[in-house]
């Protein structure tokens, strides 16, 4: 397919993308699921889990194939578009980001975090032995140790650019409970990169792999939060026109985000940490104003559903075909929800905070979403998990993140009937207060 082609199919693409994910978010409406979580059910819609099952010759028109090469024509511009979109997101929610109710809640963001890695990964680490031992869903090339590696760091995921977006959408922004949830979420994320790499290393046979990934992030952190930080707070001024931010002001914050999501990426981790942590960087105040009200909206009109839909694309739910494989799922898909909201409201509980929002915490960190996808997709590609363990993953990925929204709804309604009644006063930060 000639550039032309690819460039005129693009078009049509996004045509199909954007009007598809609206359609569809207008459906999830009704059920109380926020435009987020319907632009994933519409990525795997529009894949071959059900468009390319109906008709697969449109699906194969639309998203075309290379067949020598067993990728998607697509894949040379939808995937770097749809990266774009993820990072300029999360470089918004990191904007966004209040330090200063981490510090203040330092001891429930620590707590939340811990205990949302160690239980599931353990009760991961723990199914990956069952599964190794009584099941193929491990290829003979993977050791035990991968083995439990990996199904721990997948358990341990959140969906991070989901959780902000929903976040968002419940007008949680700024609050403890957000605050906290997206912050533990940020560390539980990042930890679980850690881990793959450490897989991957052991894996390649090849241990400086895992040494430049955990090394580099925690140099990018303390190079972009110590140098590049009160660099910018002291350069702002020139940045400004008439009061407000420059040009050359959004061309400079554009090409920071940029160099961070490359750097990220390039030592091992995913480039929305980099563009997280360089949002976070940012002056505070008119500056990032200004620098959300340009980018936010066409980011998420346009941009973000191309990364859902591409993700989608490569998600086949039809491989789950046996009872073997469901009953395998259920025993997933529990451990997920006792390992992740379980102990994330009982930590949450226990550092101090307030039931309603220690639940609210809780139900937040259990969705895992896209960013769930990404990794099972890295296992898969290097041949880590069998197809078989790939769709058990994705459909856990896909219901825990469907429960987030209306379980917080049914809470929340809880949180509103309990405010009308005597006892403790109302959070002043809860959204429902």
């Amino acid at each position: 397919m000639s550039n032309l082609h690819l460039a005129i199919q693009f078009f049509l693409q996004l045509a199909v993308i954007l009007l598809f994910c609206r359609l569809v978010g207008a459906v999830a409406r009704r059920f109380g699921q926020p435009q987020v979580v319907a632009e994933m059910i519409a990525g795997v819609l529009l894949g071959p889990s059900l468009f390319g099952w109906l008709w697969p010759e449109a699906q194969a028109a639309l998203f075309p194939w290379d067949r020598s090469q067993h990728v998607r024509d697509t894949q040379s511009y939808l995937f770097p578009a749809s990266q774009l979109g993820l990072a300029l997101y999360m470089f918004v929610v990191g904007m966004e980001f209040r330090v200063d109710i981490i510090r203040e809640k330092l001891r429930s963001s620590v707590a939340v975090s811990v205990a949302g890695m160690v239980a599931p990964f353990v009760l991961g680490a723990g199914l990956g032995w069952l599964f190794f031992h009584h099941t193929e869903l491990f290829p003979k090339k993977t050791s035990l140790l991968e083995a439990m590696l990996f199904l721990g760091a997948s358990m341990c995921i959140t969906a991070f650019p989901m959780l902000a977006r929903i976040i968002h959408f419940k007008k949680l922004n700024g609050t403890t409970m957000g605050t906290v949830a997206i912050g533990a979420g940020a560390i539980d994320d990042a930890m679980a990169w850690c881990v793959l790499a450490v897989v991957l290393a052991s894996f390649d046979d090849n241990w400086s792999h895992a040494l430049v990934n955990i090394g580099g992030g925690v140099g990018y952190v303390a190079l972009t939060l110590g140098l590049v930080r009160p660099m910018l707070a002291r350069l702002q001024k020139r940045l400004f026109e008439d009061g407000a931010l420059s040009e050359a002001g959004l061309v400079v914050a554009l090409a920071l985000m940029s160099l961070g999501a490359w750097v990220t990426d390039a030592i091992g981790l995913h480039a929305v940490f980099g563009a997280f942590v360089m949002g976070a960087a940012m002056p505070r105040g008119t500056f990032t104003n200004d620098l959300i009200a340009r980018i936010q909206p066409l980011t998420v009109a346009l941009l973000l559903p191309l990364f859902f839909t591409y993700s989608g694309l490569n998600t086949k739910i039809a491989l789950l075909n046996s009872t073997f494989l469901w009953l395998m799922c259920g025993a997933v898909l529990v451990a997920a929800m006792l390992g992740k909201g379980v102990a994330c409201w009982l930590a949450a509980r226990a550092s101090g905070l307030p039931n309603r929002e220690a639940l609210g915490i809780g139900v937040l960190m259990n969705a895992r979403g896209l960013m769930e996808l990404i990794i099972i997709n890295i296992g898969l590609q290097r041949g880590i998990i069998s197809e078989g363990l790939f769709a058990i993953l994705v459909v856990m990925a896909v219901v825990t993140t469907l429960m987030a929204s209306p379980i917080f709804d049914r809470l929340a309604g809880a949180f509103r009937r309990e405010e009308t009644t005597p006892g403790p006063l109302p959070i002043p930060n809860h959204p429902t207060a």
